[in-house]
Order: C-alpha cells, then sequence, then structure tokens
C-alpha cells in the first residue's frame, strides 16, 4: 500500500538525477508513491560511457513501464546483434550473437531524456540545481538540506555516484574496491561497419565501439594509465584506428572513473543506496545501465512493502553475476597470454562465448555438461 503522508513530505527523495536515479523515481512512481528527485546539475546530464544498452537492459526498461517499439522511436538509436572481440597482439577475433532480441546503442543524452520525461509523466517532482549540504534524521525520516532549500522525506535514496554524500552522512560508505580504471569517450561521425559492440583488446586496456545510430559510433578507451588524448589512446588499437581512418571526431571527449567496487552494506534504517552509490562492477561487462534498472525496481518494491532489508538482499543476488564477470574479464586484462590462449579459443569454438554471454545476460543456457561436448558441428543450444 503507498504511504498516505502529507504532500509537502513525499514518500521517497532521491538525490542524484542519473539513469539511477530516475528508474529509482520511475519503479517507485509506478508503485504509487509520491517521489521527488534533487540535483545539482540542470538535464540533460551526460557522462562518459559506451553507450550501449544490452538485452537485459531493454528488458528491465519494459519493466520500468516503457514501450520500447514507441518509445525508442522518439531518438537516435542503433540496433545492437551482439559483441566481437578482437585481440591486436595475436590478430584473433570472437563474436556471439545475442539470443532472442537485440541491445541498442543510444546516445547518453538522449536515454536519460527519455528517463526524465517517463519520470514527468508519473509526476515525480524535480529540484534542479540543489547542492547537497547535509541530511539528519527526524521523527517521521529525514531531513535534507541543500544550498537552496529544505526537503523532508520518509525515505532517503543516495543515486549520486561513486563518492556518494548520502552513503558517507548514513555510515555506508565501508567498500571492498577490486579494481580501478580510466575511462575516455569520443564520439565519431562514420556509418557504423557493424551492428555488433566490438571491443578491442590490447596491451593497454579495450577500446569498445558501439554504433549509436546510423551516422554515428561511440568509441571507450578503458585503461589502468590515462590516455592523455584520443589520438594517443587509438594508436595503441591499430585496427580500429584503420576503421576510423574516415572518421571525424564529434563533441568534446570526455573522461570518468570505472571501479569494480563492492559496499558492505546499501541500506540504514530509512536510506538506501542506487546505481554506483551502492557499488558497481568494471565497464569491461557493459552492465551498469542494466543493474541500476534492476536495482530500482527492487528498491520500489521494498519500500512499497516498507521494509529495506529485502532490497539489500536483492542487490547482492542482482550484483553477483556481474562482479563474477568483472574479474574474469579483467584476468584477461591482466595477463596477455591468457587473454590470447582465452580469445582464440572462442576464436576456434564460437559457442563457448555464446554461452558466456547467454550466461551474462539472464538468458536461459545450455546446461554446462552438455557444452563440454558441444563443440561438434550438430550441436545447436
Amino acid at each position: 500500500m503507498p504511504f498516505h503522508t502529507p504532500t509537502t513530505q513525499p514518500d521517497v527523495l532521491i538525490v542524484g538525477a542519473g539513469p539511477a536515479g530516475l528508474a529509482a523515481a520511475i519503479a517507485s512512481a509506478n508503485k504509487g508513491l509520491h517521489v521527488e528527485v534533487i540535483d545539482a546539475m540542470q538535464p540533460p546530464i551526460d557522462k562518459a560511457c559506451g553507450e550501449g544498452l544490452m538485452p537485459d537492459a531493454m528488458r528491465s526498461l519494459a519493466g520500468l513501464g516503457f514501450n520500447l517499439n514507441r518509445d525508442l522511436r522518439k531518438v537516435e538509436s542503433h540496433l545492437l546483434r551482439g559483441i566481437r572481440f578482437h585481440n591486436e597482439q595475436a590478430a584473433t577475433s570472437a563474436e556471439a550473437t545475442f539470443p532472442a532480441s537485440p541491445g541498442r546503442g543510444i546516445r547518453r543524452i538522449a536515454l536519460h531524456q527519455l528517463l526524465l520525461d517517463r519520470a514527468l509523466a508519473l509526476g515525480v517532482r524535480f529540484h534542479w540545481e540543489n547542492s547537497v549540504q547535509g541530511i539528519e534524521p527526524t521523527t517521521t525520516g529525514h531531513l535534507l538540506r541543500t544550498n537552496r532549500q529544505t526537503l523532508r522525506a520518509r525515505y532517503l535514496i543516495g543515486a549520486d555516484g561513486h563518492h556518494s554524500r548520502i552513503a558517507t552522512w548514513a555510515g555506508l560508505a565501508k567498500a571492498t574496491i577490486y579494481s580501478r580504471r580510466i575511462g575516455l569517450r569520443q564520439h565519431y561521425s562514420i556509418a557504423p561497419w557493424t551492428n555488433f559492440v566490438e571491443v578491442y583488446w590490447s596491451n593497454h586496456g579495450q577500446a569498445y565501439v558501439t554504433p549509436t545510430s546510423a551516422n554515428e559510433i561511440c568509441v571507450a578507451f578503458v585503461s589502468n594509465k590515462k590516455f592523455p588524448t584520443v589520438n594517443h589512446a587509438l594508436a595503441h588499437f591499430p585496427a580500429l584506428q584503420r576503421q576510423l581512418a574516415s572518421a571525424t571526431p564529434s563533441g568534446a571527449p570526455r573522461g570518468s572513473i570505472t571501479l569494480d567496487r563492492s559496499l558492505h552494506r546499501i541500506t540504514s534504517n530509512t536510506i538506501a543506496l542506487i546505481g554506483d552509490a551502492s557499488g558497481s562492477v568494471d565497464a569491461i561487462t557493459g552492465s551498469g545501465l542494466g543493474l541500476c534498472f534492476r536495482q530500482a525496481v527492487a528498491l520500489a518494491n521494498s519500500l512499497n512493502t516498507e521494509d529495506l532489508a529485502l532490497y539489500q538482499r536483492a542487490h547482492r543476488t542482482i550484483q553477483r553475476p556481474a562482479r563474477i564477470m568483472s574479474h574474469g574479464l579483467l584476468l584477461l586484462d591482466s595477463f596477455p597470454h591468457l587473454r590470447t590462449l582465452t580469445l582464440s579459443s572462442f576464436q576456434r569454438h564460437p559457442i563457448l562465448l555464446e554461452y558466456l554471454l547467454h550466461l551474462h545476460i539472464g538468458h536461459r543456457h545450455c546446461p554446462f555438461g552438455v557444452l563440454t561436448n558441444a563443440l561438434q558441428p550438430d550441436y545447436t543450444c
């Protein structure tokens, strides 16, 4: 049952209006809760990322109430049929297609606008250019002070990124960091040469290529060390550099940090964290958006039953598969010989990569015992 609170005090106050915060607002409003969101910026809010939505993220968007056939017509995007790996050192490649339904490449600001429009249509109220200054508990929830006003809410949600102030003030910032890498994103004006997400591997990290429209691609470089410029980054990926020889950079490059980080707890009394504020996996998995959409649904269910312990348990379950995949892929980044052996095996036996991809996006998969006998011409999954 929705809470019965005065209209001056929302049921849920969300700090952060990125995709995680907007998804949490949408999912909570879908439950009939009164939701307000604050952010220090004005929309549209951009961030460096690979700009690909895996099929599981598409399913989660549908679960948030989006009609994908209708809503995606409002913005430019590009169908994604699968994943292709290129190993620069060994000149090998391997690919696997998505089962059942495709993913989508979409500009981050376009996705943000879709989420924002949906939240507004559900009656979510926004407070832009509000920087959080402090929080304190009250008898009915929390009081939150910003540079502009004081707000009260029954539940407070931190969707304010890796360096979440809400997590720090709530005593939830204790975390284990498994990896920390640096990303750099650049768009290029060029007709996509593929409808796959392409991942180029070298001893200097990865370059992810995602088609985002009929005439533009997104390239995201991720490495343990900062690339001083896009051209410097591109020089470490000769095969990709040749593909982009006739391309024109579109817009300014944008950098970011990607963390594989697990928080010890993500709830405390009537405070909860979501998205990067609640922990994250390395960008190598392509799972960030899909994870925050699933977290949003779990959080809304928990808020609606007034039991955040349900969200704490669900969050662990949601994160676990992506974290396992993240650790495995980062091993390939750290050990070039292992990477060469693995990608060569994928090239010789594509069904191995297909199995792992289907498992990663939560699709029903073949029993592993059967898979080990798979490498016969007449085998189908």
